[in-house]
């Protein structure tokens, strides 16, 4: 058990992890730490934290481990920030959705430091924000990806690795780059392809009539473009390159299909949706569970 844990930014991951740390008594006291007071007090209120410090310096110390759960852009930031504050031999780790942008941040901000910095990310999320659409269970049959380096501590690994699995998380391991890779295809472009289907439609001119008529099916589809513009902003630029790779070759999956329907191709439109269909099953069968359509908070 954990005597303190900071966590920087109590929003739906953060105090996500709060909830289940307490849920599975693996910490003693949670302190948070934040921007916006309002939403602190009200994680007190909550019981998801049992403290709170607008100090960021002041929010770390003592702790055995430090959770950085904001926006990807604040990372080196707020690294340099608490530097100070730490005790020896503090773990610090993250939950963001992209690691090669992240590790870069903490071994520039961290020193000799940086070889207590367990880079993780928790596949796991939803269209809400904030810590009041937080909840314990919400990592649990989830993948947790650590992406350590050579230079990570082994034991701190082991230690973050224990942590997500102690809350209901599966973990793996994988190289950073490989990561972004991953990530970028299965969780990145989607949240694209759906912030500008939405754009697109609420620009059209009978903007309203298509709203209005959209079944139950576009709802469930276009969910995540609720997900925070800002928090998504930063992940595009975090993850630039494979994003656009894969963006890339979307495009052209997308040109295949337009030009099968203008030339009434009936054969290859079949066997492009049928070969998706057939890819979608087969993802489904296989791991039944574990294929959340997350809106990743960081």
């Amino acid at each position: 058990m954990f005597k303190k844990i900071t966590i920087i930014g109590v929003g739906l991951i953060g105090g996500s992890l709060a909830r289940a740390l307490k849920r599975h008594s693996l910490c003693e006291w949670i302190t948070g730490c934040g921007r916006n007071e309002a939403t602190l007090q009200k994680a007190v209120e909550l019981g998801v934290i049992d403290h709170y410090s607008l100090d960021i310096r002041e929010a770390v110390a003592g702790a055995d481990v430090v959770v950085l759960a904001t926006p990807l852009a604040t990372t080196e930031s707020l690294l340099r920030e608490m530097l100070d504050g730490l005790k020896p031999g503090c773990i610090i780790t993250d939950v963001g959705s992209a690691k090669v942008s992240v590790m870069a941040a903490a071994r520039a901000a961290l020193g000799d430091r940086f070889r207590y910095f367990v880079p993780a990310h928790p596949v796991a999320g939803t269209e809400k924000s904030g810590v009041e659409a937080s909840f314990a269970e919400l990592f649990e049959k989830h993948v947790v990806i650590i992406t350590p380096v050579p230079e990570t501590d082994v034991a701190s690994n082991k230690i973050i690795t224990d942590m997500w699995q102690g809350v209901g998380a599966t973990t793996v391991e994988l190289p950073a780059d490989h990561h972004d890779e991953v990530l970028a295809a299965t969780s990145h472009l989607p949240h694209m392809l759906v912030y500008t289907l939405v754009d697109c439609l609420a620009r059209m001119q009978d903007r309203e009539e298509i709203f209005a008529y959209a079944a139950g099916g576009f709802a469930d589809f276009t969910r995540i473009a609720s997900s925070n513009p800002e928090m998504w902003r930063d992940i595009c630029l975090a993850n630039r390159e494979p994003l656009l790779a894969v963006m890339d070759n979307f495009e052209q999956r997308l040109q295949d299909l337009k030009q099968a329907i203008a030339a009434s191709e009936g054969d290859q439109i079949l066997e492009i949706f049928s070969r998706a269909k057939q890819a979608r099953d087969r993802f489904t069968r296989t791991d039944p569970e574990n294929h959340s359509d997350v809106s990743d908070e960081n």
